[in-house]
Parts: structure tokens; C-alpha cells; sequence
């Protein structure tokens, strides 16, 4: 099922220029260990996605939800049984100190970046236009992303294959079987009809590629022509611009 949403100048920005942005700032965090500077870049990713991936406010806070979560499990474990010299609580194996808490911090923003920056990208970003881009603007060979988007048109047909399978054990009574014989005979009649089913598609997929001449060749016309715009050059712009005034403010001469 689609999600919708409105269109905002975060859908127009060229997926290829948005991937390399997104995997880079990534990249970035993993060396970052300054808390002040992790908090800023974590203002920056989520006034992107709390004010520019379109949706309502409603869905906005239930997305959200999940990365409390992350941030308490990937900090706690850095908190509670990490090493530091200035020791605030023990109690045994749980030590806690100023230097892990700072560590798990750290560890709990480098977490929610991450999830902010991977959801905005899925919520802003349609699949086919992310493969026209690679093809474009990366050279990404045809057959190549083709079959991937091959391969994404075929999740909702193997759920609705997975339904109609589950519908047919229940109208025969089996669904609600339980036992260890019962386990193994839903095991292979959902598994054999799926493989068998999956098989057969991707034959004739890859058949119907081969007819069209999905191959290596390069001059190939697209149905979709992206290419950069404006709003390309004020997402790059605009982290360029935060990261730095984030950097500036978290210097050692600034705190002072």
C-alpha cells in the first residue's frame, strides 16, 4: 500500500544527488564524537523531515515514535555498563559515570541521524525515479536497475499470492490446526506454491527483458528524463551551510 503525501521540494531534488548527500552525511557522523555537534546535526535532519516530507502531523509523530526507541536502546547499553573515571551510580555489574554518559549520548544521537536521514530519504524518494537516476546520472546499467524495479513490482503480488493461500488453508480448516505435524505441512504449503509461483515470473521477466533488449548497450531512450535542478543545489547548499554554523558554534573557542 502507497503512502500518500504532498509533494514538497524535497521530492523534486534528483535522487542520485540526494543518495551520495545522505550516505556522506552518514559517513560524516560516524566520526563525529562532539555531543554539541550531534545535537545540531540532529535539528538539521528533523526540521527536513518534520517540516518537508510531506505529510500530515498526525503520521509525522507516529514515525517518530520508533526512534525514542532507538535512542534509548542504543544508548543504555553505553550508559549502564560503560567505563569512565568519575563514577555517579554503581550497583553491580551497572556502573554508570559522567564519561558514559556521554558516550552513550553520543552513541543514542549517532542512532536517531541515521533514522532520521533513512526515513526522510524513503519518504521523499519514489523507487522508479531513484533507478531512472542511477541510470542517468550514475551509469548504472539498464539491466541492472530494471530488474530491480522488476523485483520491487513483485512484492505486492507475492502478499497477495501469500493471502489467497492463507484464505484457502482456512476455508479447509487447517489454518487453525495446531501440532508440530500442523507446522510443518503450512511450512510447505506456503513455501512450494510461492517458490514455484516465483520461479515461473522470473522466468518470463527475465524473457521479456531479454525481447527488449535489456542489455548493456548505452544510447537507450528513458520514459522519465531527471535531471538537476535548483532544488539540488539548495539541499547541498543547506546542509553545507547548518553543518557549518553547527561546527562553528561546538568549537572550543565559542563554548569558552
Amino acid at each position: 500500500m502507497e503512502i500518500l503525501s504532498k509533494d514538497t521540494w524535497l521530492h523534486r531534488i534528483n535522487p542520485s544527488i540526494k543518495l551520495f548527500v545522505l550516505v556522506s552525511l552518514c559517513i560524516a557522523v560516524l566520526f563525529i564524537d562532539t555531543l554539541h555537534l550531534l545535537i545540531h546535526t540532529s535539528l538539521v535532519v528533523f526540521i527536513l523531515f518534520f517540516g518537508f516530507t510531506g505529510h500530515s502531523f498526525k503520521r509525522i509523530i507516529l514515525f517518530t515514535l520508533p526512534f525514542l526507541l532507538i535512542f534509548l536502546s542504543t544508548s543504555s547499553s553505553m550508559i549502564l555498563f560503560g567505563k569512565g573515571e568519575t563514577v555517579l551510580f554503581k550497583l553491580g555489574l551497572i556502573t554508570i559515570s559522567e564519561e558514559s554518559i556521554y558516550k552513550g549520548l553520543v552513541v543514542g544521537f549517532r542512532g536517531i541521524i541515521f533514522a532520521g536521514l533513512g526515513l526522510t530519504f524513503a519518504l521523499t524518494t519514489r523507487p522508479v525515479f531513484l533507478f531512472y537516476s542511477l541510470m542517468q546520472q550514475l551509469k548504472l546499467p539498464p539491466k541492472y536497475a530494471y530488474s530491480f524495479m522488476a523485483g520491487l513490482r513483485l512484492i505486492p503480488i507475492m502478499m497477495e499470492e501469500f493471502q489467497t493461500i492463507q484464505n484457502a488453508l482456512r476455508v479447509r480448516g487447517i489454518e487453525h490446526q495446531k501440532g508440530i505435524r500442523s507446522i510443518f505441512f503450512k511450512l510447505k504449503a506456503y513455501s512450494i506454491p510461492l517458490l514455484s509461483q516465483s520461479i515461473r515470473r522470473a522466468h518470463r521477466i527475465a524473457v521479456a527483458m531479454e525481447a527488449k533488449r535489456f542489455s548493456n548497450q548505452k544510447d537507450r531512450t528513458f520514459y522519465y528524463e531527471l535531471t538537476l535542478s535548483k532544488y539540488d543545489l539548495i539541499f547541498i547548499l543547506y546542509f553545507v551551510i547548518m553543518l557549518s554554523l553547527g561546527y562553528y558554534f561546538s568549537s572550543p573557542l565559542f563554548l569558552i
